[in-house]
């Protein structure tokens, strides 16, 4: 049987890739670690693991948007501070929610990249996925 490690990046559809890099660097902090525009591709670094922006003619619709979405670890004392930052920069947070009882547990907040794509941020208070030491 094939057993991943983890995962090496995922990646996100965005139709700018420049504005894309300012939204990701600016509102979320994350990395720059290679930009090439001209092919469309923009490598990010979110504490370690790696986020690919790639270029697309048109975003990308979601049938079920509030299911669909990348979500960003954030440290338990920055959560409230990064949503007021990210309301107080022009976000508008779709919705928060402290989810408990599930599979990836913690409070939570969504909003949208400027193509649209649903984000989410989230003070991660547990995980039950197996974690090989």
């Amino acid at each position: 049987m094939l057993r991943t490690r983890g995962v090496a990046h995922f990646t996100i559809p965005v139709t700018d890739t420049r504005r894309a890099e300012a939204f990701y660097t600016g509102k979320l902090g994350l990395a720059v670690v290679q930009s090439n525009h001209e092919r469309g591709m923009v490598f990010l670094d979110s504490g370690g693991d790696c986020i690919i922006l790639a270029r697309v003619d048109k975003p990308i619709s979601t049938a079920r948007e509030d299911d669909i979405h990348h979500a960003f670890i954030v440290d338990r004392e920055d959560y409230e501070s990064s949503v007021a930052a990210l309301r107080e920069s022009g976000v508008e947070i779709l919705f928060e929610e402290d989810r408990q009882g599930g599979a990836v547990n913690g409070p939570r907040a969504y909003f949208h990249d400027p193509d649209g794509n649903v984000l989410e941020i989230i003070d991660l208070t547990s995980y039950k996925g197996a974690v090989e030491a």
